[in-house]
């Protein structure tokens, strides 16, 4: 093994640590800059990912508003289901057919409504973690794979973001930027996370950039003195930078340095586009200041020299078992006030079709309620939003409403219609990953004959 392959090899090894406390993750990430993308960008793009922890209801967040279907969702949960009447100022008018289906926003979502009366969201129906297509026959006598240990969040999670099991060293929006990370100023601003670490950034050599909703953490925390001593900050700066002879201490200090130059270049490009000149983003949502800070990383994307960004924020409290009336409007209605503020922002910055945001979530609910809430599921309906997005249409087959239909595995758990795959493979061509490289990002997109689903 060569030298140059040893140090790869390591550094790998190193970033996967995942060592803990301070400034040290970021460290470890920043080892992990790989080589050459296979994918050439000459213009701006991001891609936002709204992960929703603990596993979004679908059947309250989309009720269905004809008659016939409403009266079967309330049937199976009219403890916590939403009257017809609550629905009508929220019913969705959508440019295609659906053979006589409706649907309507929850009324939490209303912010979203004129977005997608403008055609600037969609609405993705039945999405869920697949290997293959499945019918409900194969699903009961085993005859096809499934991803393993279904309706439990970790693992649901991670084969979202992952297409794998958890454990699973790569996510796919980290699989992108491996590819187009080259055509960035700096492949450590390809992939950026405001929520923390996420397996969904991770590449294979692209690593995830974390910044919080004030900005990026300071190495050291950008201290000017250690144990009151200017000198003593100066020397550890020093030391910890200046390359020695040794490779691997050489390494650690060309990633230290790293760690601090990018610091100071994106702790200067976000104060040219400062905190209060964002003003539609609501105070006291966490969700919002997330969104918040990924507009700003946005808005300074061309001092950054950045020409595609994947981006990742999350917001958890969505397993719920009980309290799902009041807990889950409040929950959605955070979500869309955050989402509504984004696009908004992002239109008036110049940036509407350059920007992209999906929602994901560990899985779907039941349809039957437990109680006042609903239980873990598997297929989930999704927003996609943005000026490219070819909004105004619900895309995917209506599913059955009910016990015991083709579309239900149990308890009106839905048999997903759309992988994970499909959904992703129509983001990433978007994005500029060609038809050839699908597979390098989505392990199983050979196994799914649509891999257009249309909304991009």
């Amino acid at each position: 093994m060569s030298q140059g392959q040893s140090r790869r090899a390591f550094l790998r090894r190193t970033a996967a640590l995942g060592i803990a406390g301070g400034a040290a993750p970021f460290v470890t990430q920043l080892a992990a800059i790989g080589e050459a993308s296979a994918a050439v960008a000459n213009d701006y793009k991001a891609m936002v990912c709204l992960f929703m922890h603990g596993g979004n209801d679908y059947a309250n967040t989309l009720p269905p508003y004809d008659a016939a279907s409403h009266a079967k969702y309330l049937a199976a949960r009219p403890t916590i289901g939403h009257a017809r009447t609550a629905l009508a100022g929220t019913a969705l008018k959508p440019l295609n057919s659906l053979g006589g289906r409706e649907y309507a926003l929850s009324p939490a979502l209303a912010p979203l409504l004129p977005m997608f009366d403008a055609g600037r969201l969609a609405v993705v129906l039945n999405v869920g973690t697949l290997i293959r297509p499945i019918t409900k026959a194969e699903y009961q006598s085993s005859a096809t794979a499934v991803p393993p240990k279904l309706f439990s969040h970790n693992d649901q999670q991670s084969f979202w973001q992952a297409c794998g099991v958890e454990g699973t060293p790569s996510g796919w929006g980290g699989r992108i930027g491996d590819l187009l990370q080259s055509g960035n100023g700096n492949a450590a601003l390809t992939c950026i996370s405001a929520a923390g670490n996420a397996i969904y950034l991770s590449g294979r050599s692209a690593i995830q950039y974390v910044a919080g909703p004030t900005g990026p953490t300071p190495l050291l925390y950008n201290a000017k003195s250690i144990y009151g001593s200017n000198a003593t900050a100066s020397a550890l700066r020093s030391i910890m930078s200046e390359a020695p002879a040794h490779l691997i201490a050489a390494e650690h200090a060309a990633v230290s340095k790293r760690a601090l130059d990018l610091f100071d270049r994106v702790d200067g490009a976000l104060g040219t586009v400062p905190d209060a000149d964002f003003p539609l983003f609501p105070s006291g949502n966490g969700l919002a200041n997330q969104l918040k800070m990924v507009a700003r990383l946005i808005a300074a994307s061309q001092a950054l020299g950045a020409k595609r960004q994947v981006f990742f924020v999350s917001m958890g409290g969505f397993d719920m078992h009980d309290g799902l009336v009041s807990d889950h409007a409040a929950r959605i209605g955070a979500v869309a006030a955050a989402m509504r503020a984004f696009h908004d922002t992002t239109a008036s910055l110049g940036f509407s079709d350059k920007v992209t945001l999906f929602t994901a979530s560990d899985f779907g609910r039941t349809l039957t309620e437990n109680g006042d809430g609903s239980d873990h599921g598997w297929g989930s309906m999704h927003f996609v939003a943005g000026g490219a997005v070819k909004g105004q249409r619900i895309y995917g087959t209506p599913p059955a409403i009910g016990h015991n239909t083709p579309d239900d595995v149990g308890q009106g758990r839905l048999l997903p219609t759309i992988g994970v795959d499909q959904y992703a493979a129509t983001l990433a061509s978007w994005f500029g990953v060609g038809a050839s490289d699908l597979p390098t990002v989505l392990p199983n997109a050979g196994n799914f004959s649509n891999l257009d689903l249309g909304f991009l």
